[in-house]
């Protein structure tokens, strides 16, 4: 490969897959005059909520046994923070609340709990991530040491398209419950939904942050479980960037102990909850006011506006069909870089492992004893053969909106180690063997230099 073949390549980090197949879906739904929240993001709700259950995009979700098997557990949204945001919200967290959030995340994992009027409590990472997968994950003992009687949740990022170590959560959140102080008021409706959960749950709840990880899975008690069944509430991302993608978009999950559910919530109650917050606190949604003398609403709360439409439901739906040869192919470039990676002496995350298996969306990799400025050159010396890199992430104390709040970088050591010298590389279904050996090739000059 010559310097000049270099020079013209030009790999971009993450380009969306879009096919004739999602444009010819989008087209359909344009014409059939039905292009807000509809029958295709209904469709997509169940299909993603058996995806979910089953990790098959081929479950029947038309049928009567479909729907009534798989309605009212998923929710699609307008983005992964807006579900963040309805998460925290149904489960009832507000002003004077605290919300325990890793501090090597993205924004969007701490400022949902901006949006609700709580505080967000950073948790440094374990030293160098997890000693097994080396993602990023909380250091358990600060964790459960930031937990007081203020605390209601705990998030959890599946980084990466990895996932937390749920369980060991989970029994942190149990051995601290005598801590939790339920919610017991009924001022709305709402207000009275989250008080029944809070005191049905009885602990702080877990909540997952899997932008990343739709369709990863890990052993739960003794069980293999995929991302959405995880934790007590969940939220995807479906933006451009990710594996599946609506352009914009998201989703909510849930799943509750029976506890909850012997209180008399049920999980419609929930769904109708999730469909009131994200369409102004509208009783009834476009779709339902199209029955005959059904045009009257009322507006149950001055809330938010944070619907999914069904032109963004008709890309997803088309995603969803190719999804797992998507993960496929992400997992044959993961290998690719893996060797490479391994060659040259850098460290990555492990994508697969016993007990757990990865949606492949991101390819961090370190190198070893770099600094900050020597991690930056690096990427720059890759961008000028023409391979675009990124970084994930630069830790939330560092942030100028965070250091406001009050947060130092210095109380978080192991997330600044740990972003000083990360490097993530290109990684979708766009890019050829070609492209994938390209990137490597150049990956090799610019260490061996």
């Amino acid at each position: 490969m010559s310097e000049n073949e270099i020079l013209l390549r030009n790999i971009p980090f993450s380009p969306p897959d879009i096919t004739e197949a999602e444009v010819e879906e989008v087209a359909k739904a344009l014409k059939s005059g039905w292009i807000t929240t509809g029958p295709r993001t209904k469709l997509l709700e169940r299909r993603l909520a058996a995806y979910i259950d089953t990790g098959k995009n081929d479950v029947d979700c038309e049928s009567e046994a479909g729907v009534a098997k798989y309605s009212n557990r998923v929710v699609c949204l307008n983005s992964a923070t807006a579900a963040e945001e309805l998460n925290l919200r149904i489960w009832g967290v507000g002003p004077g609340d605290e919300v325990i959030v890793p501090a090597y995340t993205y924004t969007a994992s701490a400022s949902a709990v901006c949006h609700c009027g709580a505080t967000p409590v950073f948790v440094d990472i374990q030293p160098n991530g997890n000693s097994t997968s080396h993602m990023p994950e909380y250091d358990y003992e600060a964790l459960e040491a930031a937990i007081t009687e203020k605390t209601k949740a705990i998030v959890v990022v599946d980084l990466g398209g990895l996932v937390g170590d749920y369980e060991r959560v989970f029994e942190i959140a149990e051995r601290q419950k005598s801590k939790f102080v339920p919610k017991n008021t009924a001022d709305d409706s709402l207000d009275e939904l989250s008080s029944k959960i809070q005191q049905g749950l009885g602990r702080v709840a877990i909540v997952a942050d899997c932008a990343h990880s739709l369709g990863a899975s890990a052993t739960f008690k003794g069980q293999k479980t995929y991302a959405g069944n995880l934790a007590d509430f969940s939220s995807f991302s479906f933006h451009a960037v990710k594996n599946f993608t609506t352009a914009e978009g998201g989703a909510s999950s849930w799943k509750l102990p029976k506890s909850v559910y012997d209180t008399g919530v049920t999980d419609a109650e929930i769904y109708h909850m999730y469909q009131l917050l994200s369409l102004h606190g509208q009783s009834k949604d476009a779709l339902a006011k199209t029955q005959i003398g059904a045009w009257e609403y009322d507006i149950v709360g001055p809330w938010y506006k944070c619907n999914m439409t069904d032109i963004m439901a008709a890309i997803g739906l088309r995603q969803l069909d190719r999804y797992l040869g998507l993960l496929d192919r992400r997992l044959e470039i993961i290998r690719k870089y893996d060797n490479a990676c391994d060659e040259l002496g850098l460290l990555h995350l492990n994508h697969h492992m016993d007990g757990m298996d990865s949606s492949n969306h991101l390819y961090l990799m370190r190198v070893p004893n770099a600094t900050e400025q020597q991690r930056n050159e690096l990427i720059i010396k890759l961008a000028e053969r023409g391979v675009a890199t990124n970084v994930h992430y630069k830790p939330l104390p560092m942030m100028t909106a965070y250091k406001k709040m009050g947060y130092d970088i210095k109380d978080f050591p192991n997330a600044y180690d740990y972003y000083r010298n990360e490097i993530t590389l290109p990684l979708h279904t766009n890019l050829s063997d070609e492209d994938v050996d390209y990137i490597i090739a150049s990956l090799k000059a610019v260490f061996a230099k």
